[in-house]
């Protein structure tokens, strides 16, 4: 793979802290330009987070094989290895340090969030947890990550045990692509989905024409809700498996019919993939103010992708001891969190010189479609006759896609959070922070055959119709590894997500009446305090404040 330069660890850190960004992809050290990093198609989040460490399972789950090819341009040589495996470091990132330009131009270190690494040994914050909160103005600030800063905290896995993972993934990824698992089922896989979504949208389009509002409502609502899942597999490039024409095809269905960023999600997604269930860096599981799984976030957590802090404030507080009763309400309307996470990403986009691969034309192609989505749903929406039915249709046709937003959050909401570290092989974190959801087959197009999260996890790209074969080829190995294979039924994972976010409340009101408590105790003596004082003046027939402090 090119060079044959052989660098030793401390050589590769030094580098690291001198800026450059370097990943290691079977045995070789691959340098990333920073133009590269920024045009990106996955986005730069995707490399930084595995910046100095072994990103070998990571880049081939979500890179088809042409891409692949590319990889040996940006070898450097090879990487020194311990009994055949790199040990990692922390990726500056997750310790809040980025680069970015500073006053003359040039790129420099800048500390966006200080780490907070755990004291504890506990399921929500274990001793190898490394998590972000909002740097102090006021402190010390250093000019750039150290050489310590680079070194993991200690681990309860085993750096041997996690490249047995790895290796045993990668022979299992053989396996799926010698069974021609990539081939997407054109006619059988996607043939039946063309006819299901045409038959919604003539039922929604028929009602609307006779003034049914409601049906209407409703049958674009499913329509929605069922057209997501194709768009989620071009977002993935698990259907034609060219990036170009699935982000084009993905465009059309996400921005022109569905109003939504296929670009935001794709990014958002894929950094979801890659630190799946982090509390400072999974945005999937970043939903402070209205709901948190785990008592971590509620400690005001900074996060990487969203760039700010999740503040644990009176609203969070109040929200958050009644997130189990008012999760189905939220979800209910979650769809509109998307249109706002999408057109944010847009108008950032707008100002940003890294819309790179193939030029600016997908964002252009977005800003289309999102004039073009509100152009003709808003045609529908004036043509209700009347704004009460045009807000009922609104919030219907909404609503009935809220099984979907259920459906996404049962797979990891009620999974770990706790962060393992670098040490931790991609087969591993997948399998420990995600779960399938059981169901029949003749049902599968509900969930559009995302219940099979695990095997999703493992292999990104793998065309969705295949994914129930697949996942007994993983099943198999999660025996062979010790791992376990997390599945529950629809009912189970819905009593699983509320008593997760039941167990959070709790601590919150635990939180509420220590402080009150707390609150009366200070008060109390402050006032013990005062009478004290009172009675001092009282009894010595003075006040000229001497017996009252020492009163």
């Amino acid at each position: 793979m090119g060079a044959t330069t052989l660098h030793s660890r401390h050589s590769v850190a030094q580098r690291i802290l001198a800026g450059e960004s370097l990943i290691v992809y079977r045995g070789y050290l691959l340098a990333i330009p920073h133009k590269w990093l920024q045009a990106h198609p996955g986005g730069d989040l995707a490399i930084l987070h595995f910046i100095g460490r072994d990103a070998t399972d990571e880049i081939e789950a979500n890179h088809t094989e042409d891409t692949l090819k590319l990889i040996p341009r940006y070898s450097i040589g090879r990487v020194e290895l311990t009994d055949g495996v790199w040990e990692p470091f922390i990726p500056p990132i997750a310790t809040g340090w980025v680069r970015r330009p500073g006053a003359s131009g040039k790129l420099e270190w800048y500390r966006e969030a200080a780490e907070a690494v755990s004291t504890e040994d506990t399921k929500f914050k274990p001793s190898s947890s490394i998590l972000l909160v909002s740097k102090d103005e006021n402190s010390y600030e250093a000019s750039g990550p150290s050489l310590e800063s680079l070194k993991h905290p200690p681990s309860s896995l085993s750096l041997k045990t996690q490249a047995e993972h790895s290796k045993a993934w990668r022979e299992l990824h053989q396996r799926v692509i010698d069974a021609g698992l990539y081939k997407t089922r054109y006619i059988t896989g996607y043939g039946p989905e063309v006819v299901r979504y045409t038959l919604l949208a003539s039922l929604s389009a028929y009602a609307y024409a006779h003034n049914w509002l409601i049906p209407s409502a409703v049958f674009l609502g499913l329509f929605w809700h069922q057209l997501v899942f194709t768009a989620h597999d071009l977002g993935h490039m698990g259907v034609t498996h060219n990036w170009a024409v699935d982000r084009i095809i993905a465009t059309v269905i996400a921005d022109f019919i569905g109003g939504l960023s296929i670009g935001w999600w794709v990014q958002n997604h894929n950094v979801h993939h890659l630190v799946t269930n982090h509390p400072s860096h999974d945005p999937d599981i970043e939903h402070l103010p209205f709901f948190a799984i785990s008592p971590v976030f509620l400690e005001s957590l900074w996060s990487s992708y969203y760039k700010r802090t999740m503040k644990f404030d009176a609203f969070a507080k109040f929200f958050l001891s009644l997130q189990h009763k008012l999760f189905y309400v939220v979800m209910a309307f979650a769809r509109f969190n998307l249109y706002a996470n999408s057109y944010t990403y847009l108008y950032k986009k707008a100002f940003d010189t890294r819309r790179a691969r193939g030029g600016s034309w997908a964002w252009r192609l977005e800003i289309a479609g999102i004039v073009f989505f509100w152009a003709w749903f808003g045609r529908v929406l004036v043509g209700c006759g009347s704004w009460q039915k045009a807000l009922v249709y609104l919030l219907v046709s909404h609503v009935v896609t809220s099984p979907l937003h259920i459906q996404i959050v049962l797979s990891h909401f009620s999974m770990p959070t706790g962060d393992l570290g670098p040490i931790e092989s991609f087969p591993h974190r997948q399998m420990r922070t995600t779960s399938d959801v059981i169901c029949p087959e003749s049902l599968a197009f509900i969930h559009g055959g995302l219940h099979l999260q695990v095997t999703h996890h493992l292999f990104p790209r793998l065309p969705r119709h295949n994914l129930r074969q697949a996942s007994q080829l993983v099943k198999a190995f999660a025996k062979e590894q010790g791992l376990t294979y997390n599945e529950f039924g629809f009912i189970d994972g819905n009593h699983e997500v509320i008593g997760t976010l039941s167990l959070v409340a709790e601590q919150v009101k635990i939180m509420g009446k220590v402080a009150s408590v707390e609150a009366r105790e200070a008060i109390e003596k402050r006032n013990g305090a005062a009478s004290g004082g009172e009675r001092c003046r009282h009894l010595n027939g003075n006040g000229n404040g001497i017996h009252e402090k020492q009163a």
